[in-house]
């Protein structure tokens, strides 16, 4: 059982059994606390089935907002921070919705950088730089996409830093630095390879087959 859970069952004997009234509030943030990280995680489910099937299902962004409130109820910025990520996400990528996307990722950004959250840091760089460079801003594209890069090679993530590769060998394409593309995809093969990620490498073979 998750620990909170447990805490909180242990409250409620408190308060039936030796009448400790006030320790409920306690139980009630210990329950919203597991009820958000549970409700993220099943929305972070829904949208890596989205991406293996592509049919998309509302409750995504429901579970997403969802979190996002009790979160911020709780005041806990870094769980904001990645809830708003994947609310950006989900405009983003699943209804392909750059616009609506951006205030999430923006505010994702915001509270990572507020909460010293690194990893999340990365992940709202990336997005902001993905509509960016969707936008035909290649300069400002390829600056988040570096700052995330620079990020994850600090927190030892190699599959992140090659699917940032990736999308940094398209700027490079792009802007007319064929031999930039070239060397950042072998770089991102390389790095997806030793950390087996396979949804990167087969990224990359399509990128070399896009040159």
């Amino acid at each position: 059982m998750d620990e909170r859970i447990e805490y909180a069952r242990r409250l409620c004997n408190q308060a039936v059994f030796g009448g400790e009234t006030d320790v409920l509030p306690v139980a009630d943030r210990e329950l919203d606390a597991a009820e958000a990280d549970l409700t993220l995680i099943r929305g972070r489910v829904l949208h890596a089935r989205f991406l293996q099937q592509r049919t998309s299902d509302d409750r995504e962004l429901e579970l997403f907002q969802h979190a996002a409130h009790l979160y911020r109820s709780l005041g806990d910025g870094r769980g904001e921070a990645e809830a708003q990520f994947w609310i950006g996400t989900y405009h983003q990528v699943v209804q392909g919705d750059d616009a609506a996307a951006l205030p999430a990722l923006q505010r994702s950004r915001e509270l990572a950088i507020t909460a010293g959250d690194h990893l999340t840091l990365s992940y709202a760089l990336r997005h902001l730089g993905i509509a960016e460079h969707k936008a035909g801003r290649l300069p400002a594209a390829r600056a988040l996409l570096e700052e995330s890069t620079r990020l994850r090679r600090e927190l030892a993530f190699p599959e992140g830093v090659a699917a940032n590769l990736v999308g940094l060998a398209y700027i490079a394409v792009a802007e007319a630095r064929p031999d930039d593309a070239r060397a950042l995809l072998d770089e991102a093969a390389d790095l997806a390879a030793g950390a087996g990620a396979k949804a990167v490498v087969d990224s990359v073979d399509e990128a070399r087959a896009a040159l």
